[in-house]
């Protein structure tokens, strides 16, 4: 339906198609006139919407007439209260070794001779984690290492984002006892006995239920993959599954259970080393890469399965000599060979250099997720000193409020270098999901805010904060942040034009909410004292609101017409 035929001047549309999928059902279009004529009306369309926001006497022009005389004359005003006011000071103030040896462990079953069964045991947090870290490689180590690529669900990604993701999902943290996720994930990899022990598999909050299944404390928040089974080796949540997996409509809670044994799965598959797809299959034609587990089912052949078999676990007993030694020498060679031979199979799927290192940054500069409790500070202190200077102004409350504006700009800018990055790491415009439309949705809120609240340090507070509740929102466990493939019904030129557009305007229209809800409030908050400088806030939030809302009324209406090209 995307990507129209266009033949002799007909024009033929995918209609649908054979439920056996040997047949397609087309729609044909001939009408070269009508089309034209259309498409000219669009135009016509399109100019006269931007005509209202730039000709001066539309609505539009003379909103923004109204708010430069009366931002002028709220300067006049404040500029009269200073001088009435005796100038005053503001200040501000500004406010583990392990020394015992650990003893390796070598499974976690215990064998009972007389009737032959196994007892699982689990080991203590203290022990485990003490293994673990005295265990972990070096993190510029662990670095290169994240740089080999993987392939995970159709898209090629290096290590470091695999391990990121991983970790988040699992555990909703992005690090592990002051182990990144790059040292993490090695850990995993080689030592994969000791994380069965390891309190990693977050447990959603308010769910008792999946706490009692798996018996541990109402107050847990995070639990073993070993906890999932009882002494006997059988899964507690077996019965609980069973149930919601037939459920049309399961409840909160059984998705809480769903959501528990998907991170039990991701973790038990990690820990296998099945998911570490790291070796391209020689002349593939869907150009597959397999883990070491998958050698046995490939086409490797001679030295290259010999090298496939062998090279991590000769690298895991390399960086097992580092950490004795400090040496990382032999282990970066195995790495060195590692990456040679995935340029050598897989050359044509591999991201180029440049796009690898751009989105290692992106993971580690994690900047949406850090931006929201920036803006939500800027935005509280922005409006707790707007708040301040209505009832007393002074030139530090308003160098502050000046400060704190820029300080918007600077992360809008972070913002979009954000976006750019991600554009540029996944190969097309970031709106294939619920997460990146939701983060566009931020910097358009955050864009129009600034631009249409230049003078106005209330808008740009307001805004502030309703863009970090909108980045929040993003960062939710329901929402996924990983960079994914476009799906095909998306790879359509006209189509993300469409989506941006219509998307973009959501922005304005959140605008238009957040000064709305202020504009009430500082109609909550007048008195006779305060009622003509109340009243001059209130009318230019009101003017800003219309202005905003009329923007986001055009980029609406043209975002869907452009969805008819």
């Amino acid at each position: 339906m995307n990507h129209i035929l266009n033949y002799d001047g007909y024009r033929l549309f995918q209609a649908s198609f054979d439920p056996d999928e040997k047949g397609t059902v087309l729609s044909v279009n001939h009408d070269f006139w009508g089309t034209w004529i259309t498409y000219v009306g669009y135009g016509f369309l399109y100019l006269g919407l931007l005509a209202i926001l730039i000709d001066r006497n539309s609505r539009f022009g003379k909103l923004r007439a109204r708010l430069k005389k009366l931002q002028k004359r709220k300067a006049q005003i404040l500029t009269v209260f200073m001088l009435l006011l005796a100038p005053f000071g503001f200040a501000q103030g500004y406010q583990d070794n392990h020394d015992h040896e650990v003893q390796e462990v070598q499974n976690t079953a215990i064998s009972n001779e007389n009737d032959h069964q196994h007892q699982i045991v689990k080991l203590k947090e203290e022990y485990v984690d003490s293994v673990i870290i005295s265990r972990a490689v070096s993190k510029a180590h662990a670095d290169k290492f994240a740089h080999l690529i993987i392939q995970d669900q159709g898209r090629m990604k290096p290590i470091n984002t695999f391990a990121s993701e991983l970790l988040r999902r699992v555990s909703q943290r992005n690090h592990y006892k002051g182990l990144d996720p790059n040292q993490v994930f090695i850990s995993m990899s080689e030592e994969p006995m000791h994380w069965l022990h390891a309190p990693l598999i977050y447990l959603p909050r308010g769910n008792d239920s999946i706490r009692k299944v798996i018996g541990v404390d109402q107050s847990t928040t995070r639990v073993a993959l070993i906890d999932f089974f009882d002494s006997q080796g059988n899964y507690k949540l077996s019965e609980a599954l069973e149930r919601a997996s037939k459920k049309t409509n399961p409840s909160q809670f059984e998705k809480d259970f769903l959501k528990a044994h998907e991170n039990y799965y991701l973790l038990n598959l990690a820990l296998s080393g099945g998911i570490l797809k790291i070796f391209p299959e020689p002349q593939s034609p869907n150009n597959k890469w397999i883990s070491r587990m998958e050698l046995n089912e490939s086409n490797f052949q001679g030295q290259d399965s010999l090298f496939v078999k062998n090279v991590l676990p000769l690298y895991y007993h390399s960086i097992k000599e580092a950490r004795q030694t400090g040496d990382y020498t032999q282990a970066e060679l195995l790495l060195d060979g590692i990456h040679k031979f995935q340029q050598r199979f897989g050359s044509e799927v591999i991201p180029s250099d440049s796009k690898i290192q751009m989105e290692v940054v992106y993971n580690k500069l994690d900047i949406f997720n850090r931006s929201y409790k920036i803006l939500l500070l800027l935005g509280v202190v922005m409006f707790i000193l707007v708040i301040a200077q209505i009832f007393r102004d002074s030139k530090p409350i308003r160098i502050s409020l000046n400060i704190l504006k820029y300080l918007n700009w600077v992360l809008l800018i972070a913002l979009t270098a954000g976006l750019i990055n991600r554009w540029y790491v996944s190969g097309h415009m970031p709106l294939s999901d619920a997460y990146e439309s939701v983060l566009y949705v931020a910097w358009a809120t955050i864009l129009f805010g600034l631009i249409m609240g230049r003078k106005s340090h209330l808008t740009i507070a307001s805004t502030a904060f309703v863009g970090a509740i909108v980045l929040w929102v993003a960062h939710l466990n329901w929402m996924d942040p990983a960079i994914s493939t476009l799906e095909p019904v998306l790879d359509s030129y006209w189509l993300m034009i469409h989506v941006s557009v219509i998307v973009m305007s959501y922005g304005p229209f959140t605008l238009g909410f957040i000064l709305g809800s202020v504009a009430m409030l500082l109609t909550i908050l007048t008195n006779e004292k305060n009622k003509r400088k109340m009243n001059l806030h209130i009318q230019e939030l009101t003017i800003i609101n219309e202005m905003a809302l009329t923007v986001g009324l055009v980029l609406l209406t043209i975002g869907h017409f452009l969805g008819g090209q």
